[in-house]
């Protein structure tokens, strides 16, 4: 066994977009999300200016949402519990010491922040893992971005790996097939349901410049059906905002469908790996008002994989591999 001293350090920085820790909070964490030029693409003052009245005219309804999941977001307790546990999984390395760190792109931890705690734990080597499975520019990309610039301007410079995507790993999917099999066996007649891939969506002129997020979405909805077999389902995209055209179809639309079909659903979260509001206010209370105004006879909403085993299998493989 190599003693602990002549350990190789190693810091594991997980990304992700981060929430509001307050009512409060809500406004800023807002213009941070729109002055993002991954999110609004103009120059400034115009961009400066664009989320200053975007934020302001969506913070009420925002705030409303958050309201009614205790006045905070917790996706970033969510991610500091995947990363207490991906930190345990690691621990039994023998020749390396793995260190985990949360990173949030639009409020608290910031980069910044924890650019700091890496640098005091000093690391041999940084692996920078999104907790998002699929790329797109306007999430892994921006956060990548946002990563590098403050760890440059700390004086951080020490090797380091970007795990950019994970759409198929083994645990990621078989996460999934595990839930879902459990709701399925819990159910008399499957045969009644259809499955409702919800994934986040995005301006179809994203796609459109060749980001590959919907077809890396595709490419998980279809390892997860090759598992279960292949029952009825369709993958489709929720949370558009905006005049901008938003890639389709869209969630609520398939709600409807599937009512006028006399389908129960069955929705899973697939481009999310933790409860946001986007699952516990969207998903959960919203959608779930539409499936019974559509004549949905049963709606089941699948977890979100969090800390499930299988999962945090996959981030330890893919860190222990990134080099």
């Amino acid at each position: 066994m190599t003693d602990a001293s002549h350990k190789e350090k190693v810091a594991v920085v997980l990304l992700n977009m981060g929430g509001p820790d307050s009512l409060k909070a809500v406004k800023p964490f807002l213009f941070n999300l729109f002055y993002d030029p991954a999110i609004i693409a103009l120059k400034n003052p115009m961009r400066w200016l664009v989320a200053k009245l975007l934020s302001g005219r969506r913070a009420p309804i925002a705030r409303e949402i958050y309201q009614k999941i205790g006045g905070k977001s917790p996706l970033v307790k969510i991610s500091d519990a995947q990363a207490k546990t991906l930190e345990k999984y690691l621990s039994s390395d023998q020749k390396t010491d793995y260190k985990c760190f949360i990173s949030m792109r639009y409020w608290h931890p910031f980069s910044y922040e924890t650019v700091k705690k890496v640098r005091k734990y000093n690391p041999d080597r940084i692996i920078l893992l999104p907790l998002y499975p699929h790329y797109s520019i306007t999430t892994v990309g921006t956060s990548l971005i946002d990563w590098n610039r403050s760890a440059k301007k700390a004086g951080l410079d020490v090797p380091f790996r970007a795990i950019k995507d994970y759409p198929t790993a083994d645990g990621f999917i078989d996460a999934h097939v595990s839930i879902l099999k459990d709701a399925l066996e819990k159910i008399d007649h499957p045969e009644n349901y259809r499955i409702l891939y919800s994934a986040h969506g995005l301006p179809e002129k994203i796609v459109a410049a060749g980001d590959p997020y919907c077809s890396q979405i595709e490419q998980s909805c279809k390892a997860i059906q090759e598992k279960l077999g292949n029952p009825d389902h369709v993958v489709c995209y929720q949370s558009r905002v905006g005049p901008l055209k938003w890639i389709e179809p869209y969630t609520d639309d398939e709600i409807a469908r599937a009512g006028a079909d006399g389908k129960s659903l069955i929705i899973v979260p697939i481009s999310f790996v933790s409860e946001h509001s986007e699952t516990l206010v969207e998903l959960d209370i919203e959608y779930r008002e539409l499936a019974v105004e559509a004549g949905v006879k049963d709606y089941i909403r699948i977890a979100a994989i969090g800390c499930h085993d299988s999962y945090i299998s996959a981030l330890a493989k893919l860190t222990r591999e990134a080099f």
